[in-house]
């Protein structure tokens, strides 16, 4: 899996166990969902992502590197 993929993954899941946290043990944990999309907003501008910085880091291919990989 590259890192947009991994990325999609990862909000997904933070703002789907947000949005159950906040209904289900208190409402402020909607304050992190509201995060994640505003995280995603300005991503969309700056082409740049907290996210995919440390997944990156963490040795997650981009969709290039995994083209060079098979392709060799």
């Amino acid at each position: 899996m590259t890192v947009e993929p991994m990325l999609r993954l990862i909000a997904g899941v933070f703002i789907s166990a947000s949005v159950l946290l906040g209904i289900y043990v208190h409402p402020y944990f909607l304050w992190f969902t509201l995060f994640v999309g505003l995280n995603l907003f300005q991503s969309a501008f700056t082409r740049w992502c907290p996210m995919m910085a440390i997944l990156r880091r963490a040795g997650v291919p981009d969709h290039v590197e995994r083209l060079r990989r098979v392709a060799t």
